[in-house]
C-alpha cells in the first residue's frame, strides 16, 4: 500500500464499515484535536472508547475510559492514534494481541511509523497515516462544503438547516467532481433563495 496517497474508495470504505474505534492517546482537554475528533466521531454515530491511562476509568460524554487497549472489555474494529510516531510501534504490537484483531490502524495528522504500518498489514489489518477521519468524513461527505470549502461559492447567506442536532451526511452517496453540489450548481445559475 502506498501511505502516501490514498483512494477515496479506500477511505471511505474503512469509514462506512467501522463501528467501534478506540482512540488511544484522548485528551479530556476540549481545546485539543483528539477531543474534537472523539466528539465529531460520536456524534456521527461511531462508538468511541477513549484510551489514556491518566483518565482510566472515566466517562467523556457518556463513554467509559480505559487505560489501554487490552483493558477495553469488547471488540474494536479500528484503533484512533492520537501518539507521537515513536509510540507507534507499542500500540500496534497492542493491537495485534487483541482477539479478535482490528480491522484498521489509523494513524492521526503528522504520526507515521512506516514499520508498524508494515507489521499491521501482514498481519491482515488496514492501515491509514497521517491521515484524520474527521477531515476525512467530512470531505467525503460533502459535510466540509456547507460551510463554503471547496463549493467555490461564498455567500453571508445562512445555511439552511436540515432539522435539529447534527446535520448528517452518508459516506455512501456520490460527490460530483471539485466538491460541487446542488447548492453551488443553483447559485451559479442564480437560483440561490430562501426555501
Amino acid at each position: 500500500m502506498n501511505h502516501d496517497s490514498y483512494p477515496d474508495s479506500y477511505i471511505r470504505g474503512i469509514l462506512n464499515t467501522v463501528k467501534t474505534i478506540a482512540m488511544v492517546g484522548f485528551s479530556p482537554k476540549d481545546t485539543r484535536p483528539s477531543y474534537f475528533v472523539f466528539k465529531y466521531l460520536l456524534e456521527r454515530g461511531y462508538r468511541i472508547i477513549p484510551v489514556n491511562p491518566g483518565q482510566a476509568g472515566q466517562e467523556f460524554l457518556g463513554q467509559k475510559c480505559y487505560a489501554s487497549l487490552s483493558d477495553i472489555p469488547e471488540p474494536v474494529d479500528m484503533v484512533d492514534i492520537f501518539r507521537a510516531s515513536e509510540h507507534v510501534p507499542a500500540v500496534v504490537e497492542e493491537a495485534l494481541a487483541l482477539k479478535p484483531k482490528p480491522q484498521v490502524i489509523w494513524m492521526q495528522l503528522t504520526v507515521r511509523n512506516d514499520e508498524a504500518a508494515k507489521r499491521a498489514e501482514e498481519a491482515g489489518i488496514k492501515v491509514v497515516m497521517n491521515r484524520c477521519p474527521k477531515i476525512e468524513y467530512g470531505r467525503l461527505s460533502s459535510e466540509i462544503s456547507w460551510i463554503g470549502v471547496n463549493s467555490r461559492t461564498l455567500s453571508s447567506k445562512r445555511a439552511q438547516s436540515l432539522g435539529k442536532g447534527v446535520q448528517k451526511m452518508g459516506l455512501a452517496h456520490d460527490t460530483m467532481q471539485g466538491g460541487s453540489t446542488d447548492a453551488t450548481t443553483r447559485a451559479q445559475k442564480g437560483e440561490g433563495g430562501d426555501r
